[in-house]
């Protein structure tokens, strides 16, 4: 009797293995490089958040919330955005958020006022700790599952350095004929390609070294106005991938307030991504998107 058991346990371990589910999400690619997700909050308020790679926490934003019956919020809290600090966010404690067959209960929700264009706030890995992340651009579609795919071998493997629930990857840029090595930031909240740090660009004279094409402002989710220059980067070369005349942007002489590069949506589109269930591996594969225009953000 103890032996059938055993192997009665032994089966039903291999059994649940063996069919460990993959879910999958479907998303929208939005005009504006962000991944758009119906979600529906505490079973009543259908909203379209936006998948946000270098996010925790989910966000509602003020104008959203305006349309928005469900959510009560218990208090308002200071937070930082990488725009500027001084912020301040209502926050709720405990709501129910269903993503396809995907249910979190008691999932804490803050307020701010900018998500991606369309979109009515934002969500990032926490929802998908221990798990592995696959985004396919080409079918639009996210996998959550617990083993890689089958064909990873054909993906591109780069270490990350994961710290503060962000994700940052090692890349190389072209500025006045050298190669000088930089991290990034995984961020796929921003429309564009690449945003430099302010001592990357400040060390590197960037406003003079690269092909200036024009001035912009920009937004964080707080409402933090933030002043740009865009360029062409000759080469951003990731791992193996060679990516040539990029627009990118910098803040020329507002040392001390960009304090990380970013890797935006319109590089991140171009490449279909597994991310690792420890964060410490993203596997790269080039899709058809791969020569697609640049947005011009």
């Amino acid at each position: 009797m103890k032996f059938l058991k055993i192997v009665a346990l032994l089966f039903c371990f291999i059994t649940g293995k063996a069919t460990a589910q993959t879910v999958n999400i479907p998303f929208e690619l939005t005009n504006y490089n962000n991944i758009s997700i119906e979600t529906v909050l505490n079973k009543k308020d259908t909203v379209k958040l936006m998948f946000h790679l270098a996010a925790s926490s989910v966000t509602l934003t003020e104008e959203a919330l305006q349309k928005i019956n469900s959510i009560k919020f218990e208090r308002t809290d200071s937070v930082n955005s990488w725009g500027g600090s001084g912020n301040t966010s209502r926050f709720s404690k405990s709501n129910e958020l269903q993503i396809g067959s995907l249910v979190w209960e008691k999932t804490p929700i803050w307020e701010n006022k900018n998500s991606g264009q369309n979109t009515s706030g934002k969500f990032g890995l926490d929802l998908f700790k221990g798990k592995i992340i696959s985004i396919d651009f080409e079918k639009k579609i996210i996998s959550i599952s617990e083993e890689l795919p089958k064909n990873i071998e054909k993906y591109q493997k780069l270490n990350i350095d994961y710290k503060d629930d962000m994700m940052f990857v090692a890349a190389n840029c072209e500025v006045g004929g050298a190669s000088i090595a930089n991290k990034f930031l995984i961020h796929s909240g921003y429309a564009g390609s690449i945003l430099f740090d302010d001592q990357f660009s400040n060390a590197n004279k960037l406003s003079d070294r690269l092909k200036i094409t024009s001035e912009k402002q920009l937004k964080d989710s707080y409402g933090n106005v933030l002043k740009t220059k865009k360029a062409i980067l000759p080469t951003f070369a990731l791992s193996n991938f060679n990516l040539k005349n990029i627009p990118v942007g910098f803040f020329d002489g507002a040392m001390g307030r960009q304090k990380m590069s970013v890797l935006g949506g319109d590089i991140l589109k171009r490449f279909n991504i597994v991310i690792d269930a420890k964060r410490e591996f993203i596997y790269l594969k080039p899709n058809k998107l791969k020569n697609a225009a640049y947005l011009d953000v």
